[in-house]
């Protein structure tokens, strides 16, 4: 588990943030926070990583959104951006998640294909195989109701794995379900509903506690002003 946190640049206070469809939903909350990021920032040709931004002592690091936590509970990111489902995932005790932003609406779900669906009955499984990016999420989920679930880690494609054999179920993060279905595949049971948060770490709260609490607070009318 983390240790202290590491400040590798002084007393400059980091955020992470995630690539792709999250961040462009956040991308106008940072603005009405009042935080904006150097220009390059913005660039899709960019391949920069970290950005220097209009507040002093403040800058931005883009990352995986399954990193974000655990840049956060590591203390290499004081303040992060995550979806619960990322939280829920990992469960570091050193991140503590105190502003849904309302942000990036979608779900996990468990889903099998057209036909099994129409004669399946979750009610009397015992034992379920499926893939998943969310192992913990997934076995925390079945064992609740006494199912043990068998988890097959894959961190993409899981639409591709009951039509090619690896297991009859997946569980994974849905929106549209358009994907779900260009792969004949139904969702039969919904897990957790899922939106994204600002998530801090613990350690960094107590030591730095004016400074992040004032970031929650600027996060926190941003949403309330949207």
């Amino acid at each position: 588990m983390p240790d202290t946190p590491i400040n590798t640049e002084d007393d400059k206070l980091v955020i992470a943030v995630p690539k792709g469809r999250i961040l462009k939903e956040l991308r106008p909350l940072m603005t009405r926070a009042g935080l904006e990021p150097e220009a390059d920032f913005d660039d899709p040709a960019s391949r920069k990583l970290q950005f220097a931004t209009n507040v002093p002592g403040v800058s931005i690091i883009r990352v995986r959104s399954f990193d974000v936590a655990t840049f956060v509970a590591f203390g290499a990111a004081q303040i992060g951006v995550a979806g619960n489902d990322v939280l829920m995932e990992f469960d570091y005790p050193e991140v503590y998640a105190p502003l849904d932003l309302e942000i990036s609406d979608c779900h996990i779900a468990v889903a099998e294909p057209a036909e099994l669906s129409s004669t399946d009955d979750p009610s009397r499984w015992s034992h379920v195989r499926v893939a998943t990016k969310y192992p913990n999420i997934t076995r925390r989920y079945f064992a609740a109701r006494g199912v043990q679930a068998e988890c097959i880690h894959l961190n993409g494609a899981m639409e591709l794995a009951p039509g090619l054999g690896l297991c009859r179920r997946i569980v994974d993060l849905v929106s549209s379900g358009d994907t779900l279905r260009a792969n004949g595949l139904v969702e039969i049971e919904r897990v957790v509903e899922v939106t994204s948060r600002l998530a801090v770490n613990r350690a960094a709260l107590k030591t730095r506690s004016e400074e992040i609490t004032g970031w929650i607070d600027r996060f926190r009318e941003a949403v309330n002003a949207a």
